[in-house]
């Protein structure tokens, strides 16, 4: 065993077929920046319209923002690796990923609950909606989610900073996860299990929960409504994060069902892909397709670059 600061980790990656490399390299560079593009994009247009300065566009910037930081954490690593073939990481730089992708990913899931939390208010107490999500609020929530995901982290973190390991070890991931780098640590690691995967199980249950009733009361306030425009108008406010919930939970949930451990591994890898690559970015489409107030903003935007190019 070595002092940690001269581990090395091999990353293994995706695939070693050069061919599928290159067609992985091409996809996720898109990806990539198509997700910075529409993130990046919807940032802007939430900062800039006043018409979008509402609680809901304040959470789905700070979301955006989120996913910026989650899929920038591995995806560029990873894209170095395949241009350049060198799958070599250090410890310390391997403990910074995966702190910063648990710490981002939890983060997301609580601000998740938070946006849902947004919109029982705004379809079940309207009337009172502008005084109980005000700036404090909104700023608090905000701030408690990203403490929550903080709070997920130290415990594994602080605990897997005492793991050991011999000299370089393969990593079958292309980037760093937990359970990956478990496997090939020479300490005993059952604890650690245990406590990652409590961590993982509290934070999907305690906000998918919270999701659940906050979307089953906005259900239940929407049906009494004696309007079909209403109801329809009510459903397409709430459609968009529905189906950015579904993704996101559906993904996660996918990693723990029970299969073989060849099959496990193969499973992770895809769910990560998702999760760090696809998901980024459809959810600016998924917000700015279904989203009347987010495409005029954009229109009136592009409207002024046009005009201020011309000038």
């Amino acid at each position: 065993m070595r002092n940690h600061t001269e581990i090395t980790f091999i990353l293994q990656g995706l695939t070693n077929d050069p061919q599928i490399q290159v067609l992985l390299f091409i996809f996720l560079f898109l990806n990539y920046l198509l997700s910075l593009t529409g993130n990046f994009t919807i940032i802007i247009l939430t900062l800039m319209d006043p018409h979008l300065k509402t609680p809901m566009y304040f959470f789905l910037r700070n979301f955006s923002f989120l996913e910026i930081s989650l899929t920038t954490s591995c995806i560029p690593r990873y894209l170095y690796s395949l241009s350049v073939g060198d799958k070599m990481i250090t410890y310390n730089a391997c403990s910074m990923q995966i702190f910063f992708i648990i710490f981002l990913g939890a983060a997301e899931f609580f601000l998740l609950a938070t946006t849902s939390y947004d919109r029982y208010v705004a379809n079940c107490k309207p009337l009172y909606y502008t005084t109980i999500m005000n700036s404090k609020v909104c700023n608090q929530l905000l701030v408690s989610s990203w403490l929550a995901g903080l709070m997920i982290i130290l415990p594994p973190l602080s605990l897997g900073l005492q793991l050991e390991f011999y000299d370089s070890k393969i990593i079958d991931h292309f980037y760093c996860d937990t359970f990956p780098l478990l496997e090939i640590s020479c300490t005993d690691t059952q604890f650690i299990e245990k406590i990652t995967l409590i961590d993982a199980v509290l934070t999907l249950i305690i906000t998918l929960l919270f999701v659940i009733w906050s979307y089953a009361s906005i259900v239940r306030t929407i049906l009494r409504f004696p309007s079909a425009q209403q109801r329809k108008k009510a459903f397409s406010t709430c459609s968009s994060h529905m189906i950015v919930v579904s993704i996101s939970y559906g993904s996660c949930i996918f990693m723990y069902i029970k299969s073989s451990a060849k099959e496990k591994v193969a499973l992770n890898k895809v769910v990560s892909v998702l999760v760090s690559s696809v998901a980024p970015v459809m959810n600016p489409f998924i917000y700015t397709l279904r989203n009347k107030q987010v495409i005029e903003a954009f229109k009136n935007s592009s409207k002024r670059i046009i005009i201020i190019t011309k000038q």
